[in-house]
């Protein structure tokens, strides 16, 4: 196989171009084989293989900076620079399924949030500059969807505005983000034809009418100002060069001969360049092309042959969301719903079937999601942005500025929130319940199951006044926890023994960890340790019953999905002190670092949020409490 010859980008040099077809079909087959047996982002990558192997014949990694927006399409790029171990894929101590610096001096960017690939290209070019490193070059790898996020364009006014500064930018055209790419931007994309004389025509004119005396330079001038009206009848590039941008294209992103001519061009070029390539998203695996939602976006194990899931999935947390807005959809016609480029993944797309007229894919623009919500909801509507919570982040300003501070009625809806594992630290939604609680006014809701989850969702978009959140996990929805009782607006789901006067410890749980309080509740009870677990249900603002609750007991325990820096546990022990409540409070969460990809589970043991470690620093606690000291009743819980 040629693949296993290619231990760097250099290695493709030697191929013919006959060899580097043949390299494509094995890149594409390796492809299939591995990731249906992982899961991963198989559409993207089938759809820039052609173009990846062109990169890295002309540009020079990794002297010079090749980067990728987003970066779920760098799985060939990893083949590529030496990574062609695919078998531990996105799993604890296997390959990113992003592009990773621990990995390769290769990858430059693995934040894996999208639109910011302009951003990094135009301030290495500019370092190129300062450094008068006239050998480097930069190519930032731009996906259409991408470019619906107003970041890349705030990069693109800033790039073309220094014309003499080289960077290329490849725009990977493929008609989709995860679904189909929407907006002016994709209507415009999709008119973008090119013609071959074009610039041969204006360059000959301009030879010959500058040789003719008198009326040649004020002719040549009037037919140049008349530049931008003709190409744009012959070809309607002219977005990109009003920008000042060269343009390039459009190039068959499959033609790899054709591609290292235009990217060969490009580098030559002297300032900033667009290339503009056409790709099919799923290219060469009949599964994907036929998937019309999103062709393979991401996948989880499949069978290669059929594309079809190994194992059937049970019901998830977005699917139960999804169900519900439908039914609210058929009740409130004033509900409307809001997806930044991800209508499926957020489970939008029953609710886009059921009311296509009250749905609105803003597109990769979380910014300006927000912003449109509270616009909305000023209308005389109740919008619900269903996002991921790790993206959420990126519209902060609009939600304290624009949402918040004008009191509007507008619900977001938070998926994959807490540790999610196999995508890596940037997809961790873990930074939501501590960046949230210092909006004014907003309340936030944790549901522990699916049941709570429907009910805390009606709840939040009875709110009027006010932006509520509901913010739940990634993955399969777990069994029910019923509550035995309710103290102010919280649920109690395990009371202390009757005869307890005053128990030992208050666990505090928050969202989908009370199964894990639970079983903390348990194993402290066989130490002799009484403890009462209770769900606030509504984590912001903290509820006014748990600190006269908390007073009651020896020692209060907090554990959620979320950082510990600012998050519950924090909101809750400002709240104990306000009140004069003098409880000794421990508070467990996720660590404030970067976690690398591995399953959930994994991560979780890792940071040491399970039970038998949170009920054995709990038992030390108590038992400093009593005057003990030693270490061995803690050790027991195991």
């Amino acid at each position: 196989m040629l693949l296993t010859r290619i231990k760097g980008p250099r290695d493709l040099d030697r191929l013919s171009q006959e060899e580097l077809t043949q390299l494509a079909a094995e890149i594409r087959s390796f492809l299939v084989d591995a990731v249906s047996k992982t899961g991963g982002h198989l559409g993207p990558n089938l759809g820039v293989v052609e173009l990846t192997i062109a990169l890295h014949r002309v540009f020079e990694s990794p002297k010079d900076k090749v980067l990728f927006d987003t970066g779920h399409q760098a799985y060939v790029h990893k083949l590529l620079t030496g990574r062609q171990d695919f078998a531990g894929l996105r799993t604890k101590g296997g390959l990113s399924g992003y592009p990773s610096r621990a990995e390769s001096e290769h990858d430059v960017i693995e934040n894996s949030h999208a639109s910011t690939v302009l951003g990094w290209a135009d301030g290495l070019a500019k370092a190129n500059e300062v450094l008068g490193r006239e050998d480097h070059h930069v190519a930032a790898v731009i996906g259409d969807g991408a470019l619906t996020g107003g970041m890349a364009w705030e990069a693109l006014n800033n790039i073309a505005a220094a014309k003499d500064r080289p960077l290329v930018i490849v725009v990977n055209d493929n008609e989709r983000s995860y679904g189909p790419t929407i907006g002016g931007l994709a209507n415009h994309l999709a008119t973008l034809r090119t013609t071959d004389g074009y610039e041969r025509f204006l360059a000959r004119g301009k030879e010959i009418l500058e040789r003719t005396p008198v009326v040649g330079k004020p002719l040549f001038e009037t037919l140049h100002g008349a530049k931008k009206g003709l190409k744009d009848f012959i070809a309607p590039q002219g977005m990109f060069e009003d920008l000042g941008l060269k343009y390039i294209g459009p190039i068959d992103g499959h033609d790899i001969e054709a591609l290292e001519s235009a990217l060969q061009r490009a580098k030559r070029f002297s300032g900033p360049v667009i290339v503009h390539c056409l790709t099919q998203k799923g290219r060469g695996y009949t599964p994907a092309l036929e998937h019309e939602a999103d062709r393979f976006h991401a996948v989880g194990v499949i069978h290669p042959d059929t594309g079809l899931p190994v194992k059937t999935a049970a019901a998830s947390w977005t699917s139960v969301f999804a169900d519900e807005m439908v039914k609210l959809g058929h009740e409130r016609p004033d509900i409307v719903g809001i997806t930044a480029a991800m209508l499926h993944p957020v489970g939008l797309n029953k609710f886009a079937e059921a009311f296509p007229d009250r749905i609105y894919d803003v597109g990769i623009a979380e910014q300006h999601g927000a912003t449109s919500a509270a616009g909305l909801a000023t209308g005389g509507v109740h919008p619900v942005f269903a996002v991921y919570a790790t993206f959420l982040n990126r519209a902060f300003d609009q939600v304290l500025m624009d949402v918040a501070l004008h009191k509007c009625g507008v619900t977001f809806v938070l998926d994959r929130a807490g540790v999610t594992g196999d995508d890596g630290a940037s997809h961790n939604g873990m930074w939501d319940m501590s960046i949230l609680q210092v909006v004014p006014g907003l309340r936030l809701a944790a549901p522990r199951d699916a049941e709570q989850l429907r009910a805390q969702l009606r709840e939040a978009v009875e709110v009027k006044d006010a932006p509520t959140v509901v913010r739940f996990s990634k993955g399969v929805v777990g069994p029910a926890v019923p509550a035995v009782g309710r103290i102010g607006g919280m649920d109690l789901l395990r009371p202390p023994a009757p005869e307890v006067t005053r128990p030992d410890v208050l666990l505090v749980s928050v969202g989908a960890l009370a199964p894990m309080c639970l079983e903390i509740a348990d194993l402290l009870d066989k130490q002799g340790i009484s403890s009462t677990v209770v769900d606030p249900r509504w984590v912001k603002p903290v509820d006014e019953a748990l600190a006269p609750l908390a007073e009651r007991h020896r020692v209060v325990v907090t554990v959620e999905d979320n950082g510990r820096a600012g998050g519950v546990g924090a909101a809750v022990s400002q709240a104990l002190r306000d009140a004069g409540v003098d409880v000794p409070l421990r508070d467990f969460g996720i660590p404030q670092r970067f976690l690398d990809h591995a399953l959930r589970k994994e991560i979780l043991a890792e940071i040491g949020l399970t039970a038998p470690d949170i009920a054995r620093q709990v038992t030390g606690l108590v038992a400093k409490l009593d005057g003990r000291f030693d270490s061995e009743p803690a050790a027991a819980v195991d």
